[in-house]
C-alpha cells in the first residue's frame, strides 16, 4: 500500500509548542560487513522537497541528488554517527546502532527538543523521543535522515571496495546478497566483516585481524575510522 511521507508527526509536536524536531534513521544494521551509520536531521518548518522519500524507495542516483540538496541547504542541521564492525562485534548490533544514534544527536549544531526515531524506542537516550515503525515512510524528517545515513554509508563501503576489491563491496554494500556470499566463501572474511554475524561466524573461516576503515570525515582514504565518528554540517 502506498504511504504518503509528510509532516503529520511534526505538526502534532509543533501544536504542543515543540518547534525543534530531529529525525533519526540508520543504515547498515543488517549488513554482514562494514559500519552501522546513523543520521540526525533537523528540517526547517517550511521545508519542501518534491522528491524526498524513504531512501529504500529511491534509486541510487536520485538518493545522491537529494543528499546533495540536503547537505547544501544552510537551513538544515544534520550530523552522522558511525560505529565500526569491531565495535559492533564487541557490544552487539543493537547497542552499536543506539550508540551511533546518540553520537549523531550529540553532533548536531542545534539541539532538538524532541526526536522522531525510525523503528523502536532507544534507551538510554538523552532527549524525549517518539519511535515510529517504518517512520521513514511517514515522516519527512526521518526520511531526510534515512537519505543522509544511506548515502554516507554507501560512500564508506565504496572506499572499502578500493581496499578489499575482491569482495565487490561497492555493489552490495556489505549486505548478504548472493554475490557477497559467493565472495565470502571464495576468500573468507576480511577485517571489516562482522564476526558475530551469520554466515560470517563460521568455524571453517580463518579470520584476518580486524581493522578500521581507510576513510575519514571528508571521505578521504588513508586515515583510520574510530569506533564512533561524528560528521555534521558546518552551520548552526
Amino acid at each position: 500500500m502506498y504511504r504518503r511521507c509528510g509532516f503529520r508527526h511534526e505538526r502534532k509536536l509543533r501544536a504542543l509548542g515543540i518547534s525543534t524536531i530531529a529525525g533519526i534513521d540508520e543504515a547498515g544494521r543488517g549488513a554482514l560487513a562494514g559500519p552501522v551509520v546513523a543520521a540526525a536531521v533537523i528540517l526547517p518548518e517550511k521545508f519542501r522537497h518534491r522528491k524526498l522519500n524513504d531512501s529504500k524507495q529511491l534509486l541510487p542516483e536520485k538518493r545522491e541528488e537529494i543528499y546533495n540538496d540536503l547537505v547544501a541547504n544552510s537551513g538544515i542541521a544534520w550530523a552522522v554517527g558511525v560505529v565500526d564492525s569491531v565495535e559492533i562485534d564487541t557490544i552487539n548490533i543493537l547497542r552499536a546502532t543506539h550508540k551511533a544514534m546518540r553520537a549523531a544527536i550529540a553532533g548536531l549544531a542545534l539541539q532538538p527538543q524532541h526526536v522522531l526515531i525510525d523503528g523502536l524506542p532507544v534507551f538510554p537516550f538523552p532527549l524525549p523521543q517518539t519511535a515510529i515503525i517504518d517512520g521513514d515512510c511517514y515522516s519527512l524528517t526521518i526520511a531526510a535522515a534515512s537519505v543522509i545515513a544511506k548515502v554516507t554509508r554507501d560512500a564508506i563501503m565504496r572506499d572499502f571496495c578500493a581496499r578489499f576489491p575482491e569482495y565487490c563491496f561497492s555493489q552490495h554494500k556489505g549486505y548478504g546478497t548472493e554475490l557477497h556470499l559467493i565472495k565470502l566463501h571464495e576468500h573468507g572474511p576480511c577485517p571489516i566483516h562482522r564476526r558475530s554475524f551469520e554466515p560470517v561466524a563460521q568455524p571453517l573461516f580463518e579470520f584476518a585481524s580486524p581493522a578500521s576503515a581507510a576513510w575519514d570525515a571528508r571521505g578521504e582514504p588513508g586515515l583510520p575510522v574510530p569506533a564512533e565518528e561524528r560528521l555534521q554540517n558546518p552551520v548552526s
